[in-house]
């Protein structure tokens, strides 16, 4: 295939779904070949990232009348799924970005439509400055945005802020008047701190950390009004879940490849199977089924999601069809929760004790699966899928369903 990787600071722009997901495969080609030494080593993949924006593959979700491809959400989460197969990391880093795009859609003005959207078809890349810790709860938001004239001024601090060290643009969810908005800040605005001292064991090249906020002054026109894509039925919180459901099923499927590779390669029979190759063991065929049925199952409920979703857009966001996507994402986040865990956990059990070994770095996939899966507890999907079935009940609308 002949590249469309751009290296000028003007992005590629994607066409179509099938570019996109061709893009994506070839990205993700070069991207699997560092994975591992860049999660060892911590490096942050700043250059990976510039080509992964600049390929075009952050704006496909922009409006066709903006100038974007407005892929559907099937390609969308195909798309993360790919890139995340090769690194887990990079297939995070836009998460925010593209949930960002969608609240620029969902609640912008015309005219923060024009700006936003054309810095992501230009390959500008937006961070995120969301969460905070040590408050009651994820929506307890201590960040202030305060009138300064005309405009704003922000303070606060943040953490998880992944992207935010790789972004052009960060940004922040704040409190207005008691109500959730967000500021678009530049990333060299006076007054925004960033630190890389993001620690985890997983996701380790997520380029996040923490986010200081200190009169950072904000325009008028940088500021959406995030709480109204909440007081209506729309697929915001849909969105940014289906994307962390592709995370994990790209993480999913990085742990069977290197299963299958590395029990074709290296493992041994048993000595009670009288067998003379590790992949004739009907044990590990067994397990090995189980889980690539269950990764295939976790493909499967992706892919349906992605369909609700588009089900829900086509409808003019009539809110039985919204709630019908939540729920779908839900259950397909549930299973790649599941599924990604299960297989990262089963590649050391089928491949035996020389996969441990830190040359391999296999166990990045399990760290990655870990740490990522606890983005929010997914024993409330169970609770969300449970309680519509059965009961009839809408679930909530906030970014986690």
């Amino acid at each position: 295939m002949t590249s469309v990787i751009n290296t000028e600071q003007k992005a590629h722009i994607i066409q179509d779904d099938q570019e996109a997901i061709a893009i994506a495969h070839e990205l993700a080609a070069e991207f699997l070949k560092g994975d591992s030494d860049r999660d060892q080593n911590r490096r942050l993949p700043a250059e990976e990232v510039q080509k992964f924006s600049q390929s075009g593959l952050w704006g496909i979700t922009v409006p066709k009348q903006y100038g974007g491809a407005f892929v559907s959400n099937v390609t969308l989460a195909e798309v993360i799924k790919i890139i995340s197969e090769a690194d887990s990391s990079l297939g995070q880093i836009p998460q925010n970005h593209l949930y960002m795009v969608e609240a620029v859609r969902l609640d912008g003005t015309d005219e923060q439509k024009k700006f936003f959207f054309d810095l992501a078809l230009q390959g500008k890349r937006f961070g995120n400055a969301f969460s905070e810790i040590g408050t009651k709860s994820v929506t307890d938001v201590q960040t202030k945005l305060e009138p300064d004239g005309s405009d704003y001024v922000l303070n606060g601090r943040k953490y998880y802020s992944a992207g935010a060290l790789l972004a052009d643009w960060v940004p922040v969810i704040a409190s207005q008047d008691g109500k959730t908005v967000v500021a678009f800040v530049e990333r060299d605005a006076a007054g925004l701190t960033l630190l890389d001292d993001w620690t985890s064991f997983g996701q380790r090249t997520t380029a996040s950390g923490t986010t200081i906020i200190e009169n950072v002054k904000v325009k008028a026109e940088h500021v959406i009004p995030h709480y109204l894509a909440f007081e209506r039925a729309t697929p915001m919180g849909a969105i940014a879940q289906i994307i962390q459901a592709a995370v994990d099923v790209g993480i999913a499927k990085a742990a069977v490849r290197d299963t299958i590779y590395f029990v074709r390669n290296h493992t041994r029979p048993w000595v009670d199977s009288n067998l003379e190759k590790g992949y004739e063991d009907p044990l590990t065929l067994y397990n090995l089924g189980n889980v690539q049925i269950q990764v295939h199952a976790a493909e499967g409920l992706l892919r349906r999601a992605g369909e609700f979703i588009d089900i829900a857009n086509e409808s003019g966001l009539e809110e039985p069809k919204v709630v019908e996507a939540s729920i779908a994402v839900a259950e397909a986040k549930a299973l790649a929760t599941e599924a990604a865990l299960l297989a990262t956990n089963k590649l050391f059990e089928l491949a035996g004790t020389k996969s441990t070994l830190e040359q391999f770095n296999y166990d990045r996939h399990w760290r990655n699966a870990r740490a990522h899966t606890l983005h929010d507890p997914v024993r409330w999907k169970y609770y969300a899928v449970g309680n519509y079935f059965l009961n009839g009940v809408y679930p909530p609308r906030h970014p986690w369903l």
